[in-house]
């Protein structure tokens, strides 16, 4: 009875498991659930009570006859199955039961009678989603839910929720709002590029001043024009006569309205900062000397207003000199695309002289009317918004921010970001450098208290605790630190393609720039990288704000690079004493475009130059006098060439070529030169005459062309424009 118990038992196994394999195999994509309806007893002869399992109440073309499986008293379970409608269908008339799919291959498995060959390891390649890509920009704001920033970024819920647990923020649901600044952190953290969106919805807007940017060629009049309209005299104590920083300041007109004006350089170095005034401006006044007319600084500032889509008041200065012609600068401002009022346009244009102050009434009424147009409005309460316009470094009172306030109130106190950079306002003051306690919109403020200096151009944004002004600064750090290295990086495998293609040598010439506020540091180094050539690549190892320390000079040393200071004090005795033993050049200038000049000479000194052939002199043919029958003490016979230099000179140990028809056909050495029965080395002077022996050359001709040839270096040129621009010519 046992033996048949178990028997019963590996049967009924063997049939439920292929009853599931065959119910699966039937299946489709979307199946129901059928199971065992219907359970019925009946008693067999002598055998007791039986199961019997009937599908015919919900399946009558899909059923089992009569299946006997177990006696009641064992205790079984049979699991569902899952069957789909058209597997039903495909049953229609057919003999009842299950069958195989004939469309299904029974492969038969292989046998193998050798072992397997070994193929290399080659670990799997992960698949980056272009979603996730460095170059993406999303626009993160306050109340943003994880659900919409893992939309934006193209990454898992789960994901971020992981993220925001490591940082310490409590997450209880996938919808829940969060801050700006947590936003922020994720997408560094993601490495996704990122754009903050603060929102204006049930703000309240004030009239606020306008800011104004100055801007023009070099030498056009502009501070000298802003000079006029505060009744100051900044323009005289500038070095070299011309702007090199960015000055923001109020002007009281004398209809008692007040606006902010950015004073821009003109020089072509400068055009970062002329691009950073135009960003934050709301009218851009475009200076133009009459007597000089459009020049490439001016189509800069034109360009930059264009981008930024700010409007344009053009201010034709020095009207009252004798060469001063305002209809020429009108037609060239046309002729490159500017549709001013008497053309019909737009653009309002006035004449003005700084130095008679004539005009600058009609140049106030110009700018209000373009203010008023523009109804210029911005909310005082909210999240505090303000644009850095320089930063420098006062050894008393640390780094200190120039900043126009864009919205809101910024107040002392206050924890702020500015860049990568964190600190608490210890002082505001205003330009005229007295304390007060908030910054309003359009009111350019010195803010105290940072921890470091941030790069002009930053912007200051408000947080609530200095536990997420870190936060926020050292994320900020870390994304700063893998864009300089992905840089880097890039940087060496472009010169290692191009080390493969042939070229000149080209040297290395590692500097250090120092100068006494952000921006200059900033329009320093582009214009020395400006000066980038095939020959010599200037590698800027370390920029900072201040005068030139010992540190400076012991990094130059280990480096052997050398300093540039701009506009900073001249180090002391002990300092330069250092500089001079450890044989490190230091250039201080407090003007931009001698400051490059020195440098691009010194670097042309530098530079390897490249090999060149030049034709040193140049004779003719004239008679060819053959010696034969020499000894075999003198050698061989030879043939001497009778010439007469056309122009240049001879030299014995340079190479000579030989032209027919101007074709080259002998290409040697001088073995023999003299002039007047002397050995000599060398032969000048158009219309000499003189004898010379080719060393394996004896087909000359009469009329013949001999030329002496010399490899010279060529070095490369330093090039300095009228604009101010510089360039190394190779």
């Amino acid at each position: 009875m046992a033996a048949a118990k178990k028997l019963v038992i590996y049967v009924l196994a063997l049939f439920s498991s292929h009853l599931r394999l065959m119910a699966w195999r039937s299946i489709g994509k979307k199946a129901f659930q059928a199971s065992f309806v219907t359970t019925y007893s009946y008693t067999c002869q002598g055998n007791g009570p039986f199961l019997f399992l009937d599908f015919s109440k919900f399946m009558p073309n899909f059923y089992l006859k009569n299946v006997a499986l177990l006696p009641r008293s064992w205790s079984f379970n049979i699991k569902n199955f899952h069957a789909s409608f058209s597997s039903l269908s495909n049953t229609m008339g057919q003999a009842p039961g299950l069958k195989v799919s004939r469309n299904e291959k029974q492969i038969r498995r292989q046998t193998r009678t050798e072992a397997p060959a070994k193929a290399p390891y080659a670990p799997l390649k992960q698949k980056i989603s272009s979603k996730h890509s460095c170059e993406k920009i999303i626009d993160i704001f306050e109340g943003m839910t994880i659900v919409e920033l893992a939309k934006a970024t193209g990454y898992s819920i789960s994901s971020l929720q992981d993220m925001l647990v490591n940082i310490g923020e409590k997450v209880d649901s996938e919808f829940d709002p969060l801050s700006i600044d947590i936003a922020e952190l994720l997408t560094m953290e993601l490495g996704v590029n990122f754009r903050r969106l603060i929102s204006d919805e049930g703000a309240v807007f004030q009239h606020r001043p306008a800011v104004v940017t100055v801007m023009g060629h070099v030498d056009h009049g502009k501070t000298s024009l802003l000079d006029a309209l505060r009744q100051t005299s900044i323009a005289a104590k500038e070095a070299g006569g011309i702007t090199q920083h960015l000055g923001a300041f109020v002007i009281n007109m004398p209809s008692g309205a007040s606006i902010t004006v950015l004073d821009t350089p003109g020089h072509a170095a400068f055009s970062a900062m002329r691009a950073r005034g135009a960003a934050v401006t709301d009218i851009v006044v475009l200076v133009v000397a009459a007597d000089d007319g459009v020049m490439p600084q001016t189509l800069e500032a034109m360009s930059h207003a264009r981008e930024a889509n700010v409007p344009i008041v053009v201010a034709i200065n020095k009207c009252d000199v004798p060469a001063a012609d305002p209809e020429r600068v009108r037609v060239q401002l046309g002729a490159e695309g500017l549709l001013l009022e008497d053309l019909g346009g737009d653009v309002q244009v006035v004449e003005v002289s700084a130095k008679t102050r004539a005009g600058l009434d009609k140049l106030e009424e110009a700018i209000l009317l373009q203010a008023e147009m523009m109804d210029l409005k911005a909310r005082s309460d909210g999240p505090c918004q303000a644009y850095v316009v320089e930063a420098r470094l006062d050894r008393g009172r640390g780094p200190l921010v120039t900043a126009i306030v864009k919205s809101g109130t910024l107040i002392c106190g206050q924890y702020i970001v500015v860049g990568s950079e964190w600190g608490r306002i210890r002082f505001i003051r205003n330009m005229l450098g007295r304390a007060t306690a908030s910054g309003r919109p359009a009111m350019p403020v010195e803010i105290e208290g940072l921890k470091g200096l941030p790069m002009a151009g930053d912007d200051v944004i408000v947080v609530d605790s200095e536990e997420r002004a870190r936060m926020l600064s050292n994320g900020r750090k870390k994304k700063l630190e893998k864009d300089r290295l992905l840089k880097a990086r890039r940087r060496i495998e472009i010169e290692d393609t191009s080390e493969s293609a042939p070229s000149t040598s080209r040297i290395d010439l590692p500097i250090i720039v120092k100068a006494d506020v952000q921006g200059t540091v900033q329009a320093v180094t582009d214009a020395l990288k400006s000066l980038n050539s095939a020959q010599v690549y200037v590698d800027v190892l370390h920029v900072g704000v201040g005068p030139i320390s010992q540190s400076d000079v012991d990094l130059a040393q280990a480096c052997n690079a050398w300093i540039v200071g701009f506009n900073v004090r001249t180090p002391s005795n002990a300092i330069t004493l250092s500089a001079n033993q450890a044989n490190i050049k230091i250039f201080i200038h407090r003007i931009i475009y001698r400051l490059l000049e020195d440098v691009g000479n010194f670097i042309v000194e530098r530079a390897p130059g490249t090999d060149e052939t030049q034709v040193s002199g140049e004779g003719e043919v004239l008679s060819i006098f053959e010696l034969k029958g020499r000894s075999k003490s003198k050698g061989p016979d030879m043939k001497i060439a009778g010439c007469r230099i056309l122009n240049g000179h001879f030299s014995k140990s340079s190479k000579w070529r030989v032209l027919r028809s101007g074709e080259i056909i002998f290409e040697g050495s001088c073995v023999s030169l003299k002039r007047e029965k002397h050995d000599v080395d060398e032969v000048g002077g158009k219309g000499n005459e003189c004898g010379l022996v080719l060393d394996n050359c004896n087909n000359y001709k009469v009329g013949d062309i001999i030329q002496c040839v010399e490899n010279v270096k060529r070095k490369p040129k330093f090039v300095s424009s009228a604009n101010g621009a510089v360039r190394i010519e190779c």
